[in-house]
């Protein structure tokens, strides 16, 4: 296959030094199985002459190192069979303009993991109300006094932002703090941003797990991330905040439950993140699997279980059109 992957643009410009990011890791395995594999950034798509295209580079595997060639060449988002859409958050307007140049190319041709469509449509963070079974008590305001109501009647509460990653912009707040009014006016910029404000899981002390989901299943792989220093979240990637993690029939449970929608929605890949049996938020821009940490953790290669898994879905994807196309002739 000739697959293209666009990246978050730091991923590119320090793209040989990548080992901790799952990018890397996939663009690996696809090379050692033979597929061409080319990366690019988000700015870096473009419409030439009405068609989606994208300048891009080529990548090569030597020496057991990754590399990129240093010429981009404008190409026809359509040449390729595979299109992983991942750069990092913040999803603002030049994130969505991009998923609009990728909702042009034709499905029939390339498929774009995830949907540009479903990264447009369903934000991370308002996606875990599609399951409310599984979704932590929380509103989705800018309402200053709302959140402060919703404060008073839960004692605890997490306030996120909607378009970051990373824990960047979570705030935790407790009833009564002196800094309330300060906190709950930075989170929402004076009452003028929304955001999503959530009742405070207290088994969160012992961190929350990320779970992979590809192509419609929990796959049994998964890591505890515990809180940084003070902090009463995870938000540094780094060994010591990164433990073995065990699926529990009931985190299991939770594919039975999200997966026809997901894949309905054209989410192929996520990372889920979950405290107890709540989904926190379902990461479907550039969900990170860890593998790194994982490889280690279990003495497996993870990559190639994610590599089998999207190889076979590509596949039938890809035979299914054909099918298609000759029962139509």
């Amino acid at each position: 296959m000739k697959i293209l992957f666009i990246i978050d643009e730091l991923e590119f410009k320090y793209f040989e030094f990548n080992k901790l990011v799952t990018n890397f890791w996939l663009n690996v395995e696809f090379l050692k199985r033979n597929h061409s594999v080319y990366v690019a950034t988000k700015n870096m798509l473009n419409v030439f002459e009405t068609r989606p295209c994208c300048f891009c580079t080529k990548t090569v595997f030597k020496d057991n190192e990754l590399y990129k060639s240093n010429e981009l060449t404008n190409t026809t988002l359509e040449e390729f069979d595979t299109i992983f859409f991942r750069p990092d958050p913040p999803v603002d307007i030049n994130y969505i303009n991009a998923t609009y140049i990728l909702s042009m190319v034709n499905p029939k041709k390339t498929i774009v993991l995830n949907s540009p469509d479903a990264i447009r449509n369903k934000n991370e963070k308002l996606y875990i109300n599609d399951f409310p079974s599984l979704a932590p008590k929380n509103i989705v305001t800018s309402d200053v006094k709302f959140i402060r109501e919703f404060l008073k009647e839960n004692k605890e509460i997490i306030i996120k932002p909607l378009n970051r990653c990373f824990s960047s912009g979570v705030f935790y707040l407790c009833y009564g703090d002196k800094n309330t009014n300060t906190i709950i006016n930075t989170a929402t910029d004076n009452g003028k941003t929304i955001v999503m404000v959530q009742e405070y899981l207290p088994e969160i002390k012992n961190g929350d797990k990320r779970l992979i989901f590809i192509c419609g299943e929990i796959l049994e792989y998964c890591v505890q991330k515990v809180a940084t220093n003070d902090d009463f979240k995870f938000n540094e990637h780094c060994d010591a905040n990164l433990k073995f993690g065990s699926i529990t029939p009931e985190e299991k449970a939770i594919e039975n439950i999200i997966s026809k929608k997901l894949l309905d929605d054209g989410v192929i890949m996520a990372g889920l993140d979950t405290i107890g049996t709540k989904i926190i938020e379902i990461n479907i821009t550039s969900p990170c699997f860890f593998i790194k940490e994982i490889n280690s953790l279990y003495k497996i290669n993870l990559e190639k279980i994610i590599t089998d898994k999207l190889e076979h879905y590509i596949y039938n994807s890809i035979n299914q059109h054909r099918e298609s196309v000759f029962s139509n002739c």
